[in-house]
Order: structure tokens, then sequence, then C-alpha cells
């Protein structure tokens, strides 16, 4: 995998990024202005980070992912998306009232979301969707090929379409954490 200098990062123009950040080359950003990376990030091919994103410390985003950004998706330090993650901070009205599309007039589209944050510790499993206004609670971990319509509650395990509890996630990894 090739991966930006520190210098073609920079070039790139995101709002602020932190030491050792490794972007792969395939990976695409729209409004790189918006975006923050923290330190100790790793973003992998084909992934599309667009609007107002905020990434922590020791993150990874797998191959494949994408981040929609209108209404702002933050990630705390230690989360984690597996490949072919979608994130969207908005949606589009598919009632047939409005029209769906970027590329037609905004009074003609009713564009709804809100904010997605990942709480620290969090991962989220491979082919999973979130949807807008959610909170992965800390220590969550969401289950492969979920759909994620509500927020979680701190250290759960959650998997299905919709997502649903499944059990109680371990909290060892806060020790752990501690000898970083």
């Amino acid at each position: 995998m090739a991966y930006y200098s520190d210098t073609e990062l920079t070039a790139i123009g995101f709002r602020s990024i932190g030491s050792n950040v490794k972007i792969s080359k395939k990976a695409s950003f729209y409004d790189s202005q918006q975006i923050s990376i923290g330190s100790n990030v790793r973003i992998d091919d084909f992934c599309i980070l667009s609007g107002n994103i905020t990434l922590g410390n020791y993150i990874h985003i797998s191959a494949y992912s994408a981040l929609y950004g209108k209404y702002e998706i933050e990630m705390k330090d230690f989360t984690g998306l597996s490949p072919r993650c979608t994130v969207f901070s908005a949606t589009d009205d598919f009632s047939g009232e409005y029209m769906i599309s970027p590329m037609v007039p905004s009074e003609l589209t009713n564009v709804n979301g809100g904010k997605v944050l990942i709480e620290r510790f969090a991962q989220v499993g491979a082919n999973t969707v979130i949807l807008p206004n959610v909170v992965i609670a800390e220590g969550s971990a969401i289950g492969a090929m979920s759909l994620v319509r509500f927020s979680t509650k701190k250290w759960g395990i959650y998997a299905g379409i919709p997502s649903k509890f499944i059990k109680r996630r371990s909290q060892k990894i806060l020790e752990l954490f501690r000898s970083i």
C-alpha cells in the first residue's frame, strides 16, 4: 500500500492533521478543509471521506469504507471501521414528495440528518451501515453486516438488521489502554 508523505498530506489541506498518519493514495477526500485527523491514524485503499469529519487518535478506517459528514461525523480515540462500512450523517427523503440528488436544486430536496458520534473504544464490523443521529457508545462493538438506526449503550455488543443488543462486552481494553 502506498501512503501519502507528510508533505503530500499537508498539501491536501485538512483542517488539522496529527503525526504518524498513514493514508492510502487511493483514498478520496471531499471538502478536506472540513476534515480533522488526529495522530496514529490509518485510512486504507478506496475510502471516501466527505464533509465535516473529526478523527481522534489511534483510529483505523479499513478499505472501501465511506464517511459522509454533511451534518458531522466524529470518531473518538481507539475506534475503527472494518472494511466496507458506510456512515451517513444525512439522508434524503425517499417518500416521492421530493427529488433525490446532489445535482438538483436544494429547494427540491428534503435532506435531513444529524451528527454521528463513535465514542472511545468502539469498533464497527464489516459491511455495517450507520444512519444519522446515532451515538455508538463507548466500548460498543457492532457485528458485521448490521444496520445501526439507533444509539447503543456503553460496552454492549450489537448486531443485525436493524441492530439489536446481543450481550455485554469486556472492558479489559481499558487496562490495555493504560499501557500505551
